[in-house]
């Protein structure tokens, strides 16, 4: 038992004598108090001449270095604005291209709406009848249609004029 109290265990059921229980054995529950070590009194120490030079030379930025650290910091404030701008230009260009489309799905739906408007209204009896009592129109004789086969995904083109059949 003594073994394992000193290697910081404790049994919870074991008396240590004073009737306690659960008792704290140092180092179980918490880590071990370090002690600071005593310091020894600061004794003035010399540096030489050159050891100040360089600590000074460390601590303080040569004037190239100052001139290059504002040329880096002018050049990433410019970026960032060029960029900036950019990006309103593009939300922008974004915000038009969005009311266009708009603007352009509305006149489709109108231009539909006006074509069946217009396909309903139009009566191709009366085009016929105006076409043939006051502009003198007629059907074709047998003899004026020209008939032509199409092979299947081919178009006609029309260079010259299709030639009387009389």
């Amino acid at each position: 038992m003594a073994d394992m109290r000193r290697n910081g265990y404790s049994n919870r059921r074991a008396s240590h004598g004073h009737g306690v229980k659960d008792a704290y054995i140092d180092g179980n529950t918490v880590r071990r108090i370090q002690t600071l070590p005593q310091e020894a009194p600061m004794k003035k120490q010399t540096v030489s001449r050159a050891a100040r030079k360089n600590r000074e030379r460390a601590q303080s930025m040569s004037k190239v270095f100052v001139v290059f650290l504002a040329a880096v910091s002018v050049a990433v404030l410019w970026t960032c604005v060029r960029f900036l701008q950019l990006k309103s230009r593009i939300t922008s260009s974004i915000q038009t291209i969005a009311e266009l489309e708009t603007e352009y799905s509305q006149l489709k739906a109108d231009n539909d709406a006006y074509e069946s408007q217009m396909n309903v209204s139009v009566d191709l009896e009366q085009v016929k009848k105006t076409a043939m009592g006051r502009l003198g129109m007629k059907y074709p004789a047998e003899n004026q249609i020209i008939t032509y086969q199409l092979e299947k995904g081919s178009y006609v083109r029309q260079y010259q004029e299709v030639p009387d059949a009389e």
